[in-house]
């Protein structure tokens, strides 16, 4: 494995903590009620985070009793992953999280190696899925989690709506041979230093997304309307941003 395996490694270096204070990441304990209830997440289960980030999904499973390993191709999101939330981010109820609830490597998601492991695997906001570009990249990814999963595990997956990207996504270009959308954006790093950065981002509709996981053993239960800080089951239309999946391997 090389130094850096994605463009998304530099980007990670220059926000660091500062990736956080996106609004897209405010949403955290919402998400999470709704991913343990949809998955009917128990304390004591084991759970896989792919493309953890700065672990904040992980450490609110953690919280509730539920074992999270996180994995991210950036080194540096896994070390503030392993520093736990922020002092400026915790709450009353992540003081009762265990280190030992919580744990995180550096790994390629397109190259997994778990092997029925896990009772459940989340990848959210485009925690891997998605962030991948080439032919093949992003079913690398699927495959992966559906071997980390024992049988009957389940999985939620969220993806960008191909459909919302078209219609609504001005600032950026969609490629629609590839189904790849690119933006260039403006990001802040902790001390306010400004950069700009190029965005690819995977889009899909319902029928791709089910397709693929049907193809690597999955059996799809929903795929819904959603987007950060708001994940629910209202049904799959063109209009939200993202899309969740949930569904079980066989």
């Amino acid at each position: 494995m090389t130094e850096r395996d994605h463009w998304f490694e530099d980007l990670a270096d220059h926000l660091g903590s500062a990736y956080d204070r996106y609004a897209h990441t405010k949403g955290t304990v919402q998400e999470v009620d709704h991913i343990v209830a949809v998955l009917g997440l128990q304390p004591g289960e084991r759970v896989l985070d792919v493309g953890c980030g700065t672990g904040r999904h992980a450490h609110e499973l953690a919280r509730r009793g539920i074992e999270v390993h996180g994995v991210d191709i950036s080194q540096r999101f896994i070390d503030l992953a392993r520093l736990g939330p922020s002092s400026d981010e915790r709450t009353p109820q992540m003081e009762g999280v265990r280190s030992s609830q919580a744990t995180f490597e550096r790994r390629d998601a397109r190259a997994m190696t778990f092997d029925g492991e896990f009772d459940a695997v989340v990848c959210l906001c485009q925690g891997a899925f998605g962030m991948m570009t080439a032919d093949g990249e992003d079913a690398a990814v699927v495959a992966g989690m559906a071997r980390a999963l024992r049988p009957g595990g389940r999985l939620a997956l969220s993806a960008f709506n191909a459909y919302f990207a078209v219609k609504y996504h001005d600032d950026a270009e969609f490629d629609a041979a590839t189904g790849v959308s690119h933006e260039v954006t403006e990001i802040r790093s902790e001390t306010g230093e400004s950069r700009s950065v190029d965005l690819w981002t995977g889009c899909y509709t319902p029928r791709e997304l089910r397709m693929l996981l049907t193809s690597h053993d999955f059996v799809v239960d929903s795929i819904a309307s959603v987007e950060p800080g708001a994940y629910g089951s209202a049904p799959a239309t063109v209009e939200p941003p993202e899309y969740l999946v949930t569904a079980r391997r066989r």
